[in-house]
């Protein structure tokens, strides 16, 4: 087995094979504890024009609250009112910004999802980030919401974002956790290592890594969430790898259908919000949340 895979991460070039999933070696960092797979080849598999349709071009309502806390926590970062989605896909956090009266617009590399979100007169550069050009110290605030895990270069996204932050500007986002709970307990099991689609699953160390490499100074990574059905139903032996299909008439496990139903459950009253507070603080001390939360200032 080859060796000489370099971590997305830290740049560790000596990662352990831990195992294959949709025909695609996984690896786990030694140094760091990310979990990879080869980004450039596995990338070129990946259709994202075929990623949006009907039905995830909308989300639960009641994540609309949760998007406007987001935004929200954005504001002593105001300064020239700009905001930018990277990766925006359907647009729910540029609605959301929107309606906080900042000057928002997205990058979106899905002609689906681009062509959706400009008939809302929103404004998206279709294409990736660089190609935007935008001039450097543009925007207060730059977030990517589940985009870092797609990319088989990340640094050069972080590089990038940093320059069109204007100084003390915040770079926001969120990515699953390579080494939480549901990582350490399924492996590559786990739906959320999902190649091509997921190139890597970062670890706090290894991310904090990349965005220090990227040039931020001040990093402030929290780990939050996870979903016991999903668990529950790995250990018991039901877990499909991949697509959510019909198979000999059952349905496969799906992780973001059960994971929004648990948080709107969790959020349905204030005292099952403050069940949730409290799990997702004991998964941050422990460092065993199932996603990670980046909080980064140029």
């Amino acid at each position: 087995m080859a060796t000489d895979k370099t971590c997305p991460g830290c740049g560790n070039i000596k990662p352990r094979f831990c195992g294959r999933k949709n025909e695609f070696e996984v690896f786990l960092c030694q140094n760091c504890q990310t979990l990879f797979t080869l980004g450039e080849s596995a990338a070129a598999k990946f259709d994202y024009n075929g990623y949006y349709n009907e039905k995830n071009l909308s989300v639960p309502l009641f994540i609309e609250g949760r998007l406007k806390q987001i935004i929200d926590s954005f504001a002593s970062y105001r300064r020239n009112n700009r905001l930018l989605d990277v990766g925006c896909g359907a647009g729910s956090l540029i609605m959301a910004a929107v309606q906080a009266d900042w000057q928002a617009e997205g990058v979106e590399v899905s002609k689906p999802a681009v062509d959706f979100l400009r008939q809302k007169d929103f404004q998206i550069f279709h294409g990736e980030l660089a190609a935007a050009r935008f001039p450097e110290n543009s925007f207060d605030v730059v977030t990517a919401s589940e985009l870092l895990e797609h990319l088989p270069e990340p640094l050069g996204l972080l590089e990038e974002i940093r320059r069109i932050l204007r100084p003390g500007g915040l770079f926001w986002a969120t990515t699953p956790h390579g080494k939480g709970v549901s990582a350490r307990l399924l492996g590559v099991d786990w739906t959320a290592v999902s190649p091509p689609e997921h190139l890597h699953l970062f670890s706090v160390k290894g991310i904090k890594i990349l965005l220090e490499k990227a040039g931020f100074n001040q990093v402030k990574i929290y780990t939050h969430g996870t979903n016991p059905f999903e668990i529950a139903n790995a250990l018991r032996g039901k877990l499909s790898p991949y697509k959510d299909l019909e198979i000999n008439g059952e349905r496969e496990f799906n992780r973001i259908e059960t994971s929004y139903n648990l948080n709107e459950a969790l959020s349905s009253s204030k005292p099952r919000q403050m069940v949730k507070n409290l799990l997702n603080r004991a998964l941050n001390v422990t460092s065993l949340g199932d996603g990670l939360k980046i909080w980064a200032v140029k």
